[in-house]
């Protein structure tokens, strides 16, 4: 808990579902009782036997620093969004405008390809 009383935990919670990825925002308390934000990225992973496990991120955003990472945010988000629109590309095409590197011409060696299923990630 991060030393923090259990009270801490229970402040407010919103959590966003995405896919494999789950995205928890929570208001904890710092000892000074004031506020702050933790954003978690979850993401489900399975073991070779099959069992899942879970990988974790987490960033800590404290009040100072609120305006200036939404901001930033507000401002990556609408560049990507005016660069590329809303919709979601999901398919990979390599661009041909960007050489291969000596490890890219490795991966395209078939005769090591190994051939691994989005569920094994």
């Amino acid at each position: 808990m991060e030393g923090h009383d259990s009270k801490s935990q229970e402040i407010f919670s919103k959590i966003l579902r995405a896919g494999r990825r789950t995205y928890f925002f929570d208001v904890r308390s710092t000892r000074a009782d004031d506020y702050y934000l933790t954003i978690t990225e979850s993401k489900k992973h399975t073991n070779d036997d099959g069992s899942a496990y879970y990988k974790k991120h987490k960033i800590y955003l404290y009040k100072e620093d609120f305006l200036r990472f939404k901001d930033i945010f507000d401002e990556v988000t609408k560049f990507i969004i005016d660069e590329k629109g809303e919709e979601i590309i999901s398919d990979y095409e390599p661009n041909p405008s960007i050489p291969d590197t000596d490890d890219d011409k490795k991966d395209k060696d078939t005769s090591s390809f190994t051939n691994i299923e989005f569920e094994d990630i």
